[in-house]
């Protein structure tokens, strides 16, 4: 497969590529093809709290979520890590002011905002249509 973008890569990708595997076959290409993947420290704390959740309302098997959780951790694994630093932290207070958008997905934008200033080419891949809007014209 050919190598494709550097991506920053959301909460919301990351789990349709490991808990619907299969289904979201565009993000999972693009997950494979990138030289570089990056996300924010957020991303960790989203998606355990994804799992903790999943597993108290029962929807899915144990043995499926087992298998999720392990190939979510490779895939952060693959990942250079971003903290939520003060200049992410500031940047998210005023970030798409004209958007509708969360704390959290402030705090995606900021970062991939910060990170696409050291790294060429670096591209968002969420699952999330306000983020994407929103980081599509900032």
């Amino acid at each position: 497969m050919p190598l494709g973008s550097p991506l920053y890569l959301d909460t919301s990708a990351a789990l349709r590529a490991t808990l619907e595997r299969g289904t979201t076959p565009e993000i999972e290409a693009r997950i494979t093809s990138a030289p570089v993947l990056v996300t924010s420290r957020l991303s960790l704390v989203e998606s355990a709290r994804a799992f903790h959740r999943l597993r108290q309302q029962g929807g899915i098997a144990e043995g499926r979520l087992a298998d999720a959780r392990r190939e979510l951790d490779t895939l952060w694994n693959r990942c250079e890590l971003w903290e939520l630093s003060a200049a992410v932290c500031d940047l998210a207070m005023h970030v798409a002011p004209d958007r509708v958008l969360r704390t959290l997905d402030a705090l995606h934008l900021a970062t991939f905002l910060v990170a696409r200033r050291r790294i060429d080419g670096l591209e968002i891949l969420t699952a999330d249509a306000r983020l994407e809007e929103a980081a599509s014209s900032a």
